[in-house]
């Protein structure tokens, strides 16, 4: 039987600013990436989602990025390796303490938004994200989109990658994802996105945006909270792949 995790990136609003159905979110996925107060989350917000976490098995993701609360992690910034590793460390310490607290623990690591694009082509930044898994600890697995510098500085340094997809992005034709930025970068149609999520994990291919065939491989599947829909592409998207025999499982 097929297995994959279910994501999603949680925790992002900020003092009185929400900005996703978090609890809705949470009876749906099997895994949380909380973002860890960089790009979105303050302490209370981090408490709360980790409880929330525990409280319905799913397992708990230190979603780190760069420090940019004011661009909510979506520009790129100038780090150089050793700033970026301790920029990243420092998140994944302050969430371990709301996890502990939750009676739960930190399950995985994984990097947001320019970061993450980023590291997917930037070798000292993708280094900077293994460099930290690494030191805060090796036996984590690190979510990452196969064929990108994380991935294979990942694999390089000996760390559990697991391979990441996208729900509700559009891929190109080199398997990246599309810019927000571009026409059609995301979708937000529930039966589409959740077709394609059965496509990656059952088949492992799915169609570009200029129509050709591309190759993916799918261990964890990510719904962003913030796509128009969420909650519902989540639940299409469990249902759909349960449907299809694909059994729906934690991360770590």
């Amino acid at each position: 039987m097929p297995q994959v995790a279910l994501t999603t990136d949680i925790g992002e609003g900020y003092g009185r600013w929400t900005l996703a159905d978090d609890e809705a979110l949470l009876d749906v996925v099997t895994a949380a990436n909380i973002a860890c107060g960089f790009h979105a989350g303050d302490p209370g917000i981090m408490r709360r989602t980790c409880e929330l976490s525990v409280e319905k098995n799913i397992a708990i993701g230190a979603q780190v990025s760069y420090r940019d609360l004011h661009g909510f992690g979506r520009r790129f910034i100038a780090y150089t390796r050793q700033e970026l590793t301790d920029d990243l460390l420092y998140q994944m310490g302050a969430l371990e303490v709301f996890a502990r607290l939750a009676g739960g623990r930190i399950d995985y690591i994984r990097a947001h938004g320019a970061l993450y694009n980023a590291a997917a082509t930037i070798t000292e930044h993708a280094q900077a994200i293994v460099d930290a898994t690494k030191e805060y600890n090796a036996d984590l697995p690190l979510l990452a989109q196969v064929g990108t510098e994380t991935w294979r500085l990942g694999r390089e340094a000996g760390l559990n990658v697991v391979a990441e997809a996208f729900v509700d992005r559009a891929y190109t034709p080199e398997g990246l994802l599309v810019p927000r930025t571009e026409p059609d970068a995301m979708l937000s149609d529930p039966e589409q996105a959740s077709a394609r999520a059965v496509e990656m994990v059952t088949e492992g291919a799915i169609t570009a945006i200029d129509g050709t065939r591309i190759s993916i491989e799918a261990e964890a599947i990510l719904v962003h909270c913030d796509t128009t829909s969420a909650v519902d592409i989540a639940r299409a998207t469990r249902k759909a792949l349960e449907a299809a025999g694909v059994q729906v499982t934690r991360i770590g």
